[in-house]
């Protein structure tokens, strides 16, 4: 299985942080964001990784170069204008391959994220060994977390690991999901497009599995967010 990092955002609510550095390599805990991800992967054998870039693209290349130091393989995908999230998938397809592949959302802090589990989580038979009809299977598969104080109204509900627009209660998408390359097919590479809309649309058909992660995990948004992580103080 292959990775894809996010790490093309401006993180304009991290200013002026970002001004100079890209928001996947702000230090926690003594390591880059990007480097806790970097690092869990590998430990599960998931050493093949994607990372597009776009702001400030060439400091994350020169702090990870091509992944050796970590064990991986790092390919990078660079976008003059970053191209949202399923843009950056239809850009780096090529270099993702044809199989299901595991996504993160570079900014995230989940340091005990075992993506172990991420190898199985979308499977083309049903416990009898039987393939699935090509529009019943599961087309992406999302970890859900408690919503955050920033997000209390959630975004997707669970109902017995399918994932639904409407229902209660509901959970925040943390930014790791397992996707099949092929919903992606309507997205020009190139074009800017955002993931939410198609994950919508076939969680609408019953296509979108998921559970709850209830590890660590913070959404490092803000300046604050992220001098609380490194226990420092807020004015």
């Amino acid at each position: 299985m292959k990775a894809m990092l996010f790490a093309a955002g401006r993180g304009e609510r991290m200013r002026p942080l970002t001004d100079t550095c890209p928001k996947p390599l702000l230090t926690v805990r003594g390591r880059p964001l990007i480097v806790w991800h970097i690092l869990n992967l590998v430990r599960a054998d998931i050493r093949d990784i994607v990372i597009n870039h776009a702001h400030l693209g060439h400091l994350i290349e020169e702090a990870l170069g091509d992944g050796s130091k970590f064990g991986a393989r790092i390919s990078y995908s660079a976008e003059g204008t970053a191209l949202e999230t399923a843009g950056g998938i239809a850009k780096a397809r090529h270099l993702l391959g044809d199989e299901p592949f595991v996504a993160i959302a570079a900014d995230i802090y989940c340091p005990h994220f075992d993506f172990e589990q991420v190898k199985e989580a979308l499977q083309d038979k049903d416990m009898w060994g039987n393939p699935h009809p090509a529009d019943k299977r599961d087309a992406a598969w999302l970890y859900l977390v408690k919503n955050p104080a920033h997000n209390p109204k959630g975004d997707f509900a669970l109902n017995s690991f399918s994932i639904a627009n409407e229902g209660d209660p509901k959970y925040t998408f943390s930014g790791i999901g397992v996707y099949r390359t092929e919903i992606f097919d309507s997205v020009e590479p190139g074009q800017a497009a955002k993931l939410a809309p198609i994950l919508r649309e076939y969680a609408s058909r019953g296509q979108v599995g998921g559970e709850v992660y209830r590890g660590d995990w913070t959404d490092v948004g803000t300046p604050e967010r992220l001098a609380q992580l490194n226990g420092e103080r807020t004015t």
